[in-house]
């Protein structure tokens, strides 16, 4: 009787462990899991026409936020434009954005593993570097808005950084194209100045040895009549 009650509580214990297995959450086994820190900022090249996703875990009523921002591109990208997407744990659409710049915040309404995934649809042949930033925090909303503040910050000092880099280059190139047009202009009046010297040579040169030809041709001449001779005498 004893060694029957132990079958059948060994038979019920195995089924609630089976029962508590099944309704336990599975954490997704991926590659691009960040769960050991609350908060992540770095750069990646998203490719032409693909998709770049990342999982972060959050818990339950914690802000969550995700900040993004388009640096340059690669290839034969023409479009700065950035589709991104949030999805929380159930599979439901948090939040999206489509814009060279963008901010989503939002509280977590579950615990467990958020997708944000990175989608550069708009070009076929060339990819994006993105800065990402994004994170949980659990301290209250004021501590939220001081954070979305200071992310809001780093991107417009960032894009004043970006702004100011570009002026410059375009100054350089400014620079740059003076200095080769004024060499041209340089070269093309040194080319000139070459054929009007040429030219110049060719004609004196010229003159000159008609001059000296002429001059021999009336030496010759008065030399010749020196020497003429009539029927009385010479002449010389």
């Amino acid at each position: 009787m004893q060694e029957m009650r132990a079958v059948v509580r060994y038979s019920v214990f195995t089924l609630l462990m089976g029962l508590w297995a099944v309704g336990q959450k599975t954490e997704p086994r991926l590659k691009d899991l960040f769960r050991g820190s609350d908060h992540y900022d770095f750069a990646i090249v998203v490719p032409a026409s693909g998709l770049e996703c990342f999982w972060h875990f959050a818990h339950q009523s914690g802000n969550f936020y995700l900040t993004y921002l388009v640096q340059w591109m690669t290839g034969l990208a023409t479009d700065h434009h950035l589709y991104v997407t949030v999805i929380s744990p159930e599979g439901k659409l948090m939040a999206s954005v489509e814009d060279t710049v963008g901010l989503i915040s939002f509280e977590t309404k579950a615990t467990g593993f958020y997708q944000l995934c990175l989608g550069n649809y708009k070009n076929h042949f060339g990819g994006v570097r993105v800065f990402v930033n994004f994170g949980v925090y659990y301290e209250g909303a004021e501590e939220m808005r001081r954070q979305a503040k200071e992310g809001e910050k780093v991107l417009n000092n960032t894009l004043s950084n970006i702004e100011a880099s570009i002026n410059k280059i375009q100054n350089q190139v400014v620079q740059m194209w003076r200095h080769y047009s004024y060499a041209r202009m340089r070269r093309g009046a040194d080319h000139y100045l070459l054929l009007s010297n040429s030219n110049y040579v060719t004609w004196w040169s010229a003159a000159q040895s008609v001059v000296i030809v002429v001059a021999g041709y009336l030496q010759l001449f008065f030399l010749k009549r020196l020497f003429h001779t009539n029927a009385s005498r010479p002449r010389c």
